[in-house]
């Protein structure tokens, strides 16, 4: 035999071998394995039951008329129906306060601040621009800041101005 031939049939066994070799490793079934890991999921905790309690609802009083704003003072053994105030166009109570003074150092306002609490007077301060403002009061009647104006006077050497009370600036 030629030579030619020869090679020719060794690489004709030689491929009939691999073949015969490789191909149940390909076409096996098996497929592609893939990494398996074990789960580390905690198991599902146990549900606690809960007790549901239905809220206790109240009717809210009705509140379509406004109370007038009365207290009873009793003079010489005879009781005196008296407003304790006086009501705006909007039906807001009108109160006043006193301002004492205004500073433009914030030390000054609070030295007399904490000289008026303690005297046992209700205060409070306000900042309006560069200055700081010392207020006694609210009250709902002016007579009373009238009075308490003449004992501060007295006391501490200050006229103040008496003005409304708002809550804005």
């Amino acid at each position: 035999m030629e030579l030619v031939v020869k090679k020719q049939i060794i690489g004709a066994l030689a491929l009939v071998f691999v073949l015969l070799v490789f191909f149940p490793l390909v076409f096996s079934g098996n497929g592609y394995k893939e990494r398996h890991l074990p789960s580390v999921i905690p198991p599902q905790p146990a549900t606690q039951t809960f007790q549901t309690i239905a809220p206790v609802l109240k009717p809210l009083p009705k509140t379509v008329q406004v109370a007038a704003l009365k207290t009873t003072r009793v003079e010489a053994g005879t009781a005196v129906d008296k407003h304790i105030g006086e009501l705006d166009q909007e039906g807001v109570a009108v109160a006043w306060t006193l301002q004492l003074a205004s500073f433009k150092d914030e030390a000054n306002a609070r030295a007399l601040r904490k000289a008026l609490i303690k005297a046992g007077h209700k205060v409070y301060s306000r900042k309006n621009g560069s200055l700081v403002k010392v207020y006694v009061g609210p009250e709902m009647k002016k007579q009373r800041l009238e009075s308490l104006k003449k004992g501060l006077k007295k006391d501490f050497g200050l006229d103040g101005l008496l003005v409304r009370f708002t809550t804005q600036q």
